[in-house]
This record gives structure tokens, C-alpha cells and sequence, in this order.
């Protein structure tokens, strides 16, 4: 029914959505109904990737604002706050609180990391300008 194909080499353009290793070992109508399922878990993936590109969009904004502030990268009162919120939510949902909570960590660690990195290329702006720099989205350093 459905071939094999060599997932490891195949880019985002060349995705078969009916792509398995199972092809000819699993009845025909399990194999439909696997793929079917298989194509919403795809839909959310894809709808996951989007909604992290718009919450990294908003994250980029807070670290030129920090930057511009001169405050931390981090703040561990909003990210513990964040952190117990989401927790509460994932049991609303009936997802695993720990996995929700690593979840997050991994995208505070990673939105941290930039406006670390934002941080650090402002201070640069900041002081090839004599003090008076310019963010790169146009705000000023005071």
C-alpha cells in the first residue's frame, strides 16, 4: 500500500503525509485509519510550529524592550508564576503536568538565550554610539 521512504533525507517540501515503515505489514483498512489520524497529528504540528513563530515574534519584542530598559533577561518571579500556571492547565486539559513544565522550561531557556543575545548586541550598539545607541527595531536606548 504505502512505500518506504528515507525520512532522514527527505526535506519539509518532499513530506509524504502517507510516509511508514509499516506498508504491507498492516491491514489495509488499520493502515487508512493510522494515516488518518496521522494527517490531524500533522495539522497540529503544524499549527504548533506557527503559534511558537508568533510567541517568538513577542518574546523578540520584550528582549529589545528589556534591552533598551537595561533589564535582566530573565525573570524568575514571572517564570515560576508562568511555569504554575501552565501546570494548572495542563491538569485542565488532562496532560501531564511534568512534560507541560518541561515544556515551557525549554522555551523560557530559549527566549532567555535571545534576550540575552539582544542584551549583548544593544551594549554593542550602545557603545559604538558614545552611550546613545539605537536598538535594531528602532527604539531608543533611554
Amino acid at each position: 500500500m504505502s512505500e518506504q521512504v528515507d525520512t532522514e533525507n527527505a526535506g519539509a517540501l518532499d513530506y509524504d503525509p502517507r510516509a511508514s515503515s509499516l506498508g504491507g505489514q498492516v491491514d489495509p483498512a488499520v493502515m487508512e485509519e493510522l494515516l488518518g489520524l496521522r494527517s490531524s497529528i500533522d495539522n497540529f504540528d503544524a499549527t504548533l510550529v506557527y503559534l511558537l513563530a508568533e510567541r517568538f515574534k513577542a518574546t523578540q519584542r520584550v528582549g529589545y524592550l528589556k534591552a533598551r530598559h537595561r533589564l535582566p533577561a530573565g525573570d524568575p518571579g514571572r517564570e515560576s508564576a508562568q511555569i504554575g500556571r501552565l501546570r494548572r492547565l495542563a491538569e485542565e486539559a488532562h496532560l501531564d503536568p511534568a512534560f507541560a513544565e518541561k515544556f515551557l522550561n525549554f522555551i523560557i531557556s530559549e527566549v532567555i538565550r535571545h534576550h540575552q543575545a539582544i542584551s549583548e548586541e544593544h551594549g554593542a550598539e550602545r557603545d559604538a554610539d558614545g552611550g546613545a545607541g539605537r536598538i535594531a527595531s528602532g527604539g531608543d536606548a533611554r
